[in-house]
């Protein structure tokens, strides 16, 4: 029997193909229900006992992942059916995440396609399929949700149908197979209207429609770095599909970097995916997704090979970033009050080793020791990269987010996101407006079946900074919107976002109602009577459009017609509150937020209001 007569029933290995492995990668736009179904997967599978106690969205094992419900790092898992083992990749799903999809996709040779049965395709689908259309990938469609209100789950299969014509996918993957599912109900079926209990069908399709990873044995071997991750006894691992050859413990191998340098090492362990664990194995071979230890200079996109036939892949090709900010070491009076890691030598070191596991981050020197100019896909990349150093004892000063520009073919560009809304009818009026003040074009609106408004934009990535607050406020937390990176497109002009200035206090001391109280009348206060403020902190949002300089620490003044009752009656409104990316959202250009483990806190770049007007007088 040759390897194109192999049988599913007979897993096996030959000279080409290995039929008793299918490498498979979850992908979907954001809160499209990939980590709910891999927990299905798992559970059907039988890689947990029938008594195990396990939490929910299992693969979502970071704390950040699950307070924001969202998959941050790809993870692996291993599942067997019928005699065949499934590696299955959970991928994230929001754009700013985009460069884990784009490297994982490198270890699979199929992906599931995950559409919301009541979304249908969106902004993020079409990213993620794309992406999988250029390594030739194809695609079995799950349409999922099919149990909620308003699904619409055949409008959704021909909605991607045009969406792989729009893609000029080939003619071949315009017949894709496709399932409808309710990972949250646990069942898989090929018609909406039938009925189930299990997903089982969801295997046999990815065992029928995967291809099964090539397997040359006979070739020397080769490995394209795409996961790394650190163990403290074990030093880094490094990880991915074997392509060709066989890997043993204690063998010696090259790593080929990106400036073609080659390095040898020997493999202290070797590691296989099995349910959530790695599974320790003395050889492995062509088709299976490892981990090893022993490369300690391993980073993503290099090639791990035979040491005597040492023979490199091609790179991997990473989008750029589109928005950069500084993060600056804490010069505040209180630096180093809650934070350990304070200094550039720490800021540094930290920033470094991110960028060898996160290849869609750079990292770069300025013309000041003590800043670093950190790029990304987007502001929410930044907040999650800061929310992670805070709770690892950093404490860093960032500036306001801004995009990163290019002159292409001698014209100024910026980048230009597409954005996609979905409101009630209320309040399309006032977001079409409001991005209309932020230079957006409106490309398209439709309303479906349950009478909501889907607005499409070409809007520049500098008018969306701050706008998810904007849309919450404007919708009433009721609207849904997504984006994505489209193009580099021509300057828009400028943009007035934030249209108030800010309250800077004019003294270091301790806020008091008394002070407060005056000024809450006509402005939003970020502190509340008790706390330390310092010179040049900015403690609220002024009405009108320039700063104004406060003493929030001012105290009354004792004398005999004094009444002892008279502070209780004081009514002081509770002070706004922040999360990282809303803060990030807010400040000015000469404004820093200075980030630590137990706050965050808006500031001048210059502290001191007597160095401030003479900064304002040399700049006039």
């Amino acid at each position: 029997m040759n390897c194109t007569q192999q049988t599913i029933e007979q897993p096996s290995v030959c000279a080409d193909l290995r039929f008793d492995i299918r490498n498979v990668a979850i992908i979907a736009h954001v809160d499209h229900g990939k980590t709910t179904l891999v927990d299905v997967i798992l559970r059907q599978s039988g890689a947990f006992r029938a008594n195990q106690q396990v939490a929910e969205r299992v693969m979502d094992s970071g704390d950040l992942e699950r307070e924001k419900g969202i998959t941050i790092l790809s993870k692996v898992t291993a599942v067997h059916y019928n005699g065949v083992k499934i590696n299955i990749v959970d991928t994230p799903g929001h754009s700013d995440f985009g460069g884990e999809v784009e490297r994982v996709l490198r270890s699979v040779d199929g992906v599931l396609l995950l559409v919301d049965a009541n979304e249908g395709p969106m902004p993020q689908t079409r990213f993620v399929l794309k992406k999988a259309l250029e390594l030739r990938l194809k695609p079995i469609v799950v349409i999922n949700k099919i149990d909620r209100p308003g699904a619409r789950p055949k409008e959704v299969q021909d909605e991607v149908l045009d969406l792989l014509i729009e893609l000029g996918c080939d003619e071949d993957l315009l017949d894709f197979p496709y399932l409808f599912t309710s990972a949250a109900q646990g069942y898989a079926v090929a018609d909406p209207q039938q009925q189930s209990d299990n997903i089982d069908i969801l295997f046999q399709m990815i065992i029928s429609q995967v291809p099964p990873p090539a397997a040359q044995m006979d070739k020397p071997f080769q490995l394209q770095v795409t996961s790394l991750d650190y163990d403290d006894h074990l030093g880094r691992l490094c990880g991915g599909k074997i392509l060709r050859g066989t890997a043993r413990r204690s063998q010696k191998l090259a790593i080929i970097k990106r400036d073609g340098s080659t390095e040898t090492f020997d493999v202290n362990k070797l590691f296989v995916y099995e349910g959530l664990k790695r599974i320790e194995v003395e050889e492995v071979t062509a088709g299976e997704i490892i981990m090893l230890a022993g490369c300690s200079e391993a980073n993503i996109g290099d090639t791990i090979a035979d040491a005597e036939n040492p023979q490199a892949l091609e790179p991997l090709q990473i989008d750029e970033p589109t928005v950069s900010m500084d993060f600056i070491v804490n010069n505040g009076p209180w630096a180093g009050k809650s934070g350990k890691l304070v200094t550039m030598r720490n800021i540094s070191a930290r920033l470094n080793r991110e960028i060898k596991t996160n290849i869609s981050l750079r990292v770069e020197p300025t013309d000041r020791p003590d800043s670093l100019n950190v790029s990304g896909r987007g502001e929410l990349q930044l907040a999650i990269l800061l929310e992670t150093m805070r709770r690892e004892g950093y404490e860093v000063c960032v500036s306001k987010p801004k995009v990163i520009t290019k002159t292409i073919d001698h014209v100024f560009c910026e980048p230009i996101e597409e954005v996609t809304i979905d409101i009630g009818d209320s309040c399309v009026g006032s977001v079409i407006q409001e991005l209309a003040a932020r230079k957006g074009d409106m490309v398209s609106i439709d309303k479906d079946s349950t009478g909501m408004n889907r607005l499409i934009f070409h809007v520049p990535t500098r008018g969306l900074i701050g706008f998810r607050t904007e849309f919450l406020t404007l919708t009433m937390g009721l609207g849904m919107m997504s984006r994505i990176f489209l193009e580099y497109g021509q300057y828009r002009g400028e943009i007035a976002v934030r249209s108030r200035g800010s309250l800077v206090a004019k003294e270091t001391g301790r806020a008091t109602a008394y002070a407060i109280a005056p000024v809450q009348d006509r402005s939003t206060l970020f502190v509340a009577p008790g706390d330390e403020v310092y010179e040049g902190q900015i403690v609220g949002e002024n009405s009108r459009s320039e700063d104004m300089v406060v003493n929030v620490c001012k105290i009354k003044k004792q004398t005999n017609m004094r009444a002892s009752t008279e502070d209780a009656t004081v009514l002081i409104t509770p002070p706004k509150q922040f999360t990282l990316e809303q803060a990030l959202s807010f400040l000015g250009d000469d404004e820093l937020l200075e980030v630590t483990p137990d706050a965050l806190r808006f500031r001048k770049k210059i502290l001191s209001g007597l160095d401030r007007r003479l900064e304002e007088r040399r700049a006039r």
